[in-house]
């Protein structure tokens, strides 16, 4: 069983690699090695914006390679969110719609989340974040759940010094006992040659796989802009 799932699994997350390369705008290829406490893998990411006349589509595609052996792939994740700019004010604001799915090899499915919501861009000094407040619907969780996701890119140096990232901040759990789960991936990325940069991601999370402990793993990593 848990062999047909990742199958169908590996088949998604192929058909979106696919979709991504052909119709992307913009878009990126990370490869980092995770280092800590029974880490020692790769893993990859792809990750593709593309704005348009009505609002903007991101996604991307996580896969780790981290199993016994041959450290082939492991775990697929992925998240698609689509913006729709309102035609109201300075047009700044928008209305999203966003899914995730995942499966791991070790663990089974990851679950379904369907999200929607606004989002409005913030300006802190010379930081703008794009901030979304979401309903969240996912499953395991019992009952209505909200998130906050914060999202940014700053970059110096004639867009040689990159730092980018995101914070997600959730409820979940069954009715009269929801807690609270957070996930932030700040990186660090330092364009040396053309397209090709070096930096590093700091992927930290609580109350979240694999126990409700705080953890920080960081990574090297290399990034190809397409």
């Amino acid at each position: 069983m848990k062999n047909n799932i990742m199958s169908k699994s590996w088949m998604t997350v192929l058909v979106l690699l696919g979709f991504s390369l052909h119709h992307a705008c913009a878009q990126n290829l990370q490869l980092h090695y995770n280092t800590g406490k029974d880490r020692g893998y790769l893993n990859h990411t792809l990750e593709m914006f593309k704005p348009d006349t009505f609002g903007s589509t991101f996604l991307f595609v996580d896969l780790d390679y981290n199993m016994a052996g041959n450290k082939t792939m492991s775990l697929g994740y992925f998240e698609i969110a689509r913006y729709i700019t309102l035609p109201i004010g300075n047009r700044k604001l928008d209305v999203t719609v966003q899914f995730n799915d995942g499966v791991d090899y070790f663990i089974g499915a990851l679950g379904q989340a369907w999200l929607a919501g606004l989002s409005y861009p913030l300006r802190i000094g010379n930081f703008e974040i794009k901030a979304d407040v979401l309903y969240r619907a996912a499953q395991g969780s019992d009952g209505p759940d909200a998130q906050l996701t914060m999202a940014w890119y700053h970059a110096w140096m004639n867009d040689r010094l990159v730092f980018t990232g995101y914070l997600d901040a959730w409820t979940q759990g069954p009715s009269g006992d929801k807690k609270g789960a957070v996930m932030a991936e700040p990186q660090l990325w330092y364009r040396f040659w053309n397209a090709l940069s070096a930096g590093s991601e700091l992927k930290t999370h609580y109350h979240f796989m694999p126990d409700d402990k705080l953890h920080a793993y960081p990574s090297l990593a290399l990034k190809w802009d397409f």
